[in-house]
C-alpha cells in the first residue's frame, strides 16, 4: 500500500490540537491577570480606594504644610503611591498566594511559556497602572490640578519605569517567601515606603536623618520624577538612577530566590 492511501489530507480532523500563538497566549493571560487583580476587594482597597482618599483628604485638608494649591505637590506624590501600591505590593502578594495554592506550578507545566507568564503579569501591573493614572488624575483635575502638558510624555515613562521597578521587588518578596510571611511583610514594606520617601508628607518635612534617606528609596524616587515632570521640568538623573539601580538589584535577586512553589 502506497504511502498516499495512509495519509489524511490537512484539515481532516478538527480541532488540531497544538499551541496557540505567542500573541495570543500573552493576550489571554494578561486578560486573565487583569480580571483577578480587579475582582479581588482587597486589591481594589489598596490600588485604588487609599490612593483617592489620600488625594482628596490631602489636597482639601489645611495641614500647614503645602502652599495652595496643595493638589499641585499632592498629585504627583499619589500617583507613586499608587505605582507601588499596585506593582509591589499587589504583586507581592498575588504571587505569594499563586505559589502557596499550586497555580504557578501548574502554569509551568502547561504549553505556556515561561516568559509568557512572567510578560503577562508585567502586563497586566501597567494596565493596572494605566487604570489608575487616569481615574487619579481625572480626579486631581476636578481639584484643581494643571500639570505641564509638556511633562506628560516624560511622566508616563516614569511611571512604566516605576512599574518596573516595584514590580521587580514584587516579584522578589512574593517569589522567596511563604504566603503568610509575604502578606505581613508586602504590607509593611508599604507603609514605611508611604512614610519614609516622603508620599504622606513631603520628604523636607521629615525629620533630618529620614528627609537626606527619601530620594534615595524607590517611592521617593519617583515621587521627586513625576513631580519635576508635573511642573514641565527634566526628571531628575538622580532619581532615575535610583530606580532604574532598585529595579536592578531587585530582579536580580529575584531571578535567585523565586521559587514555584
Amino acid at each position: 500500500m502506497g504511502t498516499d492511501s495512509t495519509t489524511f489530507p490537512p484539515g481532516t480532523f478538527r480541532p488540531a490540537p497544538g499551541r496557540a500563538k505567542a500573541a495570543r497566549m500573552l493576550l489571554a493571560q494578561t486578560r486573565t491577570e487583569i480580571s483577578l487583580t480587579l475582582r479581588h476587594p482587597e486589591q481594589t482597597l489598596l490600588t485604588l480606594l487609599i490612593p483617592l482618599v489620600l488625594l482628596v483628604g490631602l489636597s482639601t485638608l489645611e495641614l500647614g504644610m503645602l502652599a495652595p494649591p496643595r493638589v499641585d505637590s499632592v498629585a504627583p506624590r499619589i500617583l507613586a503611591l499608587a505605582v507601588m501600591s499596585t506593582a509591589f505590593t499587589g504583586q507581592a502578594i498575588a504571587l505569594g498566594f499563586d505559589r502557596r495554592y499550586g497555580v504557578i506550578k501548574r502554569l509551568t507545566a502547561t504549553a505556556l511559556p515561561r516568559w509568557v507568564l512572567i510578560a503577562g503579569r508585567v502586563l497586566a501591573a501597567l494596565s493596572v497602572v494605566a487604570l489608575q493614572t487616569v481615574v487619579l488624575s481625572a480626579t486631581a483635575f476636578a481639584l484643581g490640578w494643571h500639570p505641564s502638558p509638556s511633562g506628560a510624555l516624560p511622566g508616563v515613562l516614569v511611571l512604566v519605569l516605576g512599574t518596573l521597578a516595584f514590580g521587580a521587588g514584587g516579584v522578589l518578596v512574593g517569589g522567596a517567601l511563604r504566603a503568610e510571611i509575604v502578606l505581613a511583610v508586602a504590607n509593611t514594606v508599604w507603609f514605611l515606603l508611604l512614610m519614609g520617601g516622603g508620599l504622606a508628607v513631603p520628604a523636607r518635612h521629615l525629620p533630618g536623618p529620614m528627609s537626606a534617606v527619601a530620594d534615595y528609596l524607590p517611592s521617593g524616587a519617583l515621587a521627586r520624577a513625576l513631580t519635576a515632570c508635573a511642573a514641565g521640568d527634566a526628571a531628575p538623573v538622580s532619581s532615575l538612577f535610583v530606580l532604574l539601580g532598585w529595579g536592578v538589584l531587585a530582579g536580580g535577586l529575584a531571578i535567585r530566590t523565586t521559587r514555584v512553589s
